[in-house]
């Protein structure tokens, strides 16, 4: 049977005291997610949401790049060296560290820009996904990466993204056409929505995303 994750504070304190103790600066030296520079690359940088930020790797990302970012993670431990990874590269004025539960947590205004990368709360998946996009100001922009559902991806070891050594659990997974479905044409123009697989250095089993950006109407 395959074993349950509830997401809570509990999990991810967990996870990132785990994550520290395996491999020790990987918080600190991590770079953001590929598809991030992709994505944004383009936009005129503004008020920025990263919601389960972690480490902070897209976080400073983004502030180095401009954006005013507010940066949401329910695991203290891992905003705790998001925050010194921040100061040591002199973006820490521009990011605003919350400690949140973001099943309950919700923002006082909305943003050009929300996105979440491989983030689990103890919330089903897809309603996690609607409840961000919510926060996207009219003009704005949601980009989702999330861990990709399929029975291919499980059997070949679909990476976990966090650093674990198995497949991400199946609550945690999701496909490109769950979350495409969950953006109303009349709300959302859909920019990108694609299935990536992708390597990185010294893990054996690939990766497999979903990606998508999609632009909220005016």
């Amino acid at each position: 049977m395959t074993e349950q994750h509830e997401f809570d504070k509990d999990y991810w304190e967990r996870h990132w005291h785990q994550t520290h103790h395996d491999r020790p600066g990987a918080m600190s030296t991590s770079p953001a997610h590929p598809y991030l520079a992709r994505e944004t690359g383009g936009l005129v940088p503004g008020t920025a949401l990263d919601a389960g930020c972690g480490a902070g790797a897209e976080a400073i990302w983004l502030a180095t790049h401009g954006w005013q970012v507010t940066a949401v993670d329910i695991a203290p431990v891992a905003l705790a060296r998001a925050a010194e990874r921040a100061t040591g590269s002199g973006v820490s004025e521009r990011v605003r560290w919350v400690e949140a539960d973001l099943t309950a947590w919700a923002p006082e205004t909305r943003f050009d820009l929300v996105t979440t990368h491989y983030a689990h709360p103890a919330m089903p998946q897809l309603a996690f996904y609607d409840r961000i996009a919510g926060w996207v100001a009219p003009g704005g922009t949601l980009l989702i990466v999330g861990h990709l559902h399929t029975s291919d991806a499980t059997e070949q070891g679909h990476g976990h993204g966090h650093g674990h050594g198995h497949h991400p659990p199946d609550e945690a997974a999701v496909t490109l056409a769950d979350i495409t479905a969950g953006l109303d044409s009349a709300t959302w123009e859909i920019v990108t929505a694609e299935e990536q697989r992708r390597t990185m250095p010294g893990r054996e089993a690939p990766l497999y995303d979903v990606v998508v950006r999609a632009g909220r109407r005016q």
